[in-house]
């Protein structure tokens, strides 16, 4: 991931896992000039919804388009929705995502996800509509993230963070009442924190986190107390 300002030449440009390869939201400015100014993620995912050449968006025209930004930006996609009032069931189908990219983070390896995941697709008005929802949230969240705090965001902080992106991603597939919120919401502060390299916004992020981890096992420690406690009196 590159600084929101970095103006290197295309073939420098690192992924979000450390390793070179070509950003392909980058564009160049000013005819031969080689030094780029890179789109937000907003622009990108706008530009995707507003391209009348596509029927359907799959999961696999993302990972391409978005490059090195994949694995982060993917994360922040498929959690997004989970933090809106959704049908029963969402978080579940979307957690397993989250859980092979999380995965992947902590391995340090570029975005990659199943044939089962990555093709599948959505009608592109279906698609617009959800970023219609996203990209002015998403806009005003741009313009208050910048590369700060860098320990926090460098290659092998991300690996830790993939370890709790895992335990988010579990407690949120789990079929807790409203439980899917709170670690959705994390999730997504901390990948706009990896995204534009703002420690502050992980920092935030994790201490979110944690807390939708102290909430989902209060639940689960009250729910399991409760059951154990008709047990006993139903057989006593």
């Amino acid at each position: 991931m590159t600084d929101p300002e970095d103006t290197r030449p295309v073939d420098a440009i690192r992924d979000d896992s450390g390793q070179a390869g070509l950003d392909r939201s980058a564009e160049p400015i000013g005819g031969s000039d080689r030094r780029v100014r890179r789109k937000t993620l907003s622009e990108i995912l706008t530009e995707i919804s507003e391209d009348s050449a596509r029927d359907v968006v799959a999961v696999s025209d993302l990972i391409a388009t978005l490059g090195g930004r994949g694995r982060a930006a993917l994360i922040l996609i498929f959690a997004f929705p989970n933090i809106l009032p959704s049908p029963p069931g969402l978080a579940g189908v979307l957690g397993v995502p989250l859980i092979y990219l999380s995965l992947q983070m902590i391995a340090g390896r570029i975005p990659w996800l199943p044939r089962m995941i990555a093709d599948r697709s959505v009608p592109r008005d279906r698609f617009a509509q959800f970023i219609t929802r996203l990209a002015p949230i998403l806009a005003r969240a741009e313009r208050l993230l910048r590369p700060r705090w860098a320990f926090f965001v460098n290659h092998r902080a991300e690996q830790v963070l993939g370890i709790l992106f895992l335990v988010l991603a579990v407690v949120l597939s789990l079929p807790i009442p409203f439980g899917n919120m709170l670690p959705s919401f994390a999730m997504c502060v901390i990948a706009l924190g990896i995204l534009e390299r703002d420690g502050v916004w992980v920092i935030v992020g994790v201490l979110i986190g944690f807390g939708a981890i102290l909430m989902a096992g209060g639940v689960i420690y009250a729910v399991v107390k409760s059951s154990l406690f008709l047990l006993m009196n139903a057989f006593s």
